[in-house]
């Protein structure tokens, strides 16, 4: 009987249907990282798209002559704000007379079309610049969220069929006062450097404040995270006594890092407010909630990092006459520092990005209108954070401010961005040295 010799350079069945099976997982693996890329496109192009219309606002530019009599009139009212109002009003008159553009609403009716921030603004700027009473000075104003909701495309003449504020002549008159450069948009620095505003002024909300409350919030975090969470690490993985009660604290680290946001959030306001009294909402208590909750991040994080020198490094140092401390603060620590760095940002981004924990202790119904006055009252004034300002403003009715909530999640990603961009950097630099 002759036998069936079979060639190395020939594909059995088998073969085939091996290699059959490895392009298919090939496939399957190139599908799900276009589909990841896809969402993360759409994702990108939506917060983009919808985001970058909070960093312009629309502004009317008028001429106002400063007498030192109406001044005084307006400073000696009871009712301020509402002399100054009509300064602007009668500015506005003024304006489309100049450009030749017949209206036959009031003052009332044409002040409508601005924010209700105008006659405030005026008054600030006169009590800061007493030496420009006496002359004609150009301002520019907001004007109100359903002006700049029309600019932006946002606002119809037909959104303003039940509105009781503007009606669709005064969308004619803000048209001829385009024309006329009267109305511009413009981009608003005051979005990104200014505080929150209530919800009948969309249009001067920012998120300047909130941002200066999580910085000081991080500067907590960092603060205390990371040298509570390396030293821990380097206790338990290096020096402490292998013992069933440290595998129980090891199990409850474990544990209390898949522990929800928000139950630290409870622990915050039981242990740091109402037993410790320290001030509600302020950047100092937030702080603390989310070092609680990051700790065990770094913890964990960075005891891999320490898992991953070789022991034979250890060794050789303790073979030359290092002691114990010497061999993992030269040697062990040096090396595993790039992923202790690494394990550090991830957890100082998750902090950055939370909104629940902040819900327990007041940072969301706390309206920021002024910046911390130093760097004491920045921990412990009240103040709002970037995550609770843009929950903040996502569930108020005004779209203007769910355009804001958007152009907060941009700078929100902008912070996260250089965060990381640190981290990479430092990394870098430690890989580099050793």
């Amino acid at each position: 009987m002759s036998e069936t010799r079979k060639s190395l350079f020939t594909e059995d069945a088998q073969t085939k249907a091996r290699n059959r099976a490895e392009r298919r997982f090939k496939g399957y693996g190139v599908a799900a990282i276009a589909a990841g890329l896809f969402f993360l496109l759409a994702l990108l192009t939506t917060i983009v798209s919808n985001g970058t219309r909070a960093f312009t606002q629309t502004f009317l530019t008028v001429d106002i002559a400063l007498e030192q009599t109406v001044i005084d009139e307006a400073e000696a009212s009871f009712v301020k704000t509402s002399k100054y109002k009509a300064i602007v009003g009668a500015a506005m008159e003024a304006a489309l007379e100049k450009a030749a553009i017949p209206t036959d609403m009031d003052q009332a009716a044409l002040l409508k079309i601005l924010s209700e921030s105008a006659g405030s603004n005026l008054r600030e700027f006169v009590l800061a610049n007493e030496n420009a009473i006496g002359e004609t000075v150009s301002f520019n104003f907001l004007t109100s969220s359903r002006v700049d909701g029309y600019m932006k495309g946002r606002v119809v003449r037909a959104d303003l069929e039940r509105d009781k504020n503007l009606d669709a002549a005064h969308l004619d008159l803000v048209d001829q006062m385009i024309d006329a450069g009267l109305v511009e948009r413009k981009f608003n620095w005051d979005f990104i450097l200014g505080a929150d505003a209530s919800e009948s002024r969309p249009e001067q909300a920012g998120i300047g404040v909130s941002m200066l409350g999580s910085f000081f919030m991080m500067l907590v975090v960092i603060g205390l995270s990371l040298p509570l969470g390396v030293a821990a690490s380097i206790y338990l993985e290096e020096f402490a006594p292998k013992n069933r009660l440290v595998d129980l604290i090891e199990v409850n680290i474990a544990n209390l890092a898949a522990v929800p946001s928000i139950v630290f959030g409870i622990l915050g306001l039981a242990v740091f407010i109402q037993f410790a009294h320290l001030p509600q909402s302020a950047p100092l208590v937030g702080g603390l909630v989310l070092t609680l909750m990051t700790l065990p991040t770094v913890i964990i994080s960075t005891r891999a990092s320490l898992k991953s020198v070789p022991p034979s490094i250890r060794d050789a140092a303790l073979g030359i006459g290092a002691s114990k401390i010497q061999t993992v603060f030269h040697q062990v620590l040096p090396l595993a520092m790039p992923g202790i760095l690494t394990g550090a940002i991830i957890g100082v981004a998750q902090a950055l990005g939370e909104t629940a924990p902040l819900l327990l202790i007041g940072m969301v119904g706390y309206i920021a209108t002024n910046p911390p006055d130093g760097i004491v009252s920045g921990f412990m004034d009240p103040n709002s954070a970037m995550p609770a300002q843009i929950y903040e403003w996502a569930k108020r009715a005004d779209p203007a401010y769910y355009e804001r909530a958007w152009g907060g999640i941009l700078i929100l990603l902008a912070f996260l961005l250089v965060v990381n961009l640190a981290a990479i950097i430092l990394r870098r630099r430690f890989e580099r040295r050793w």
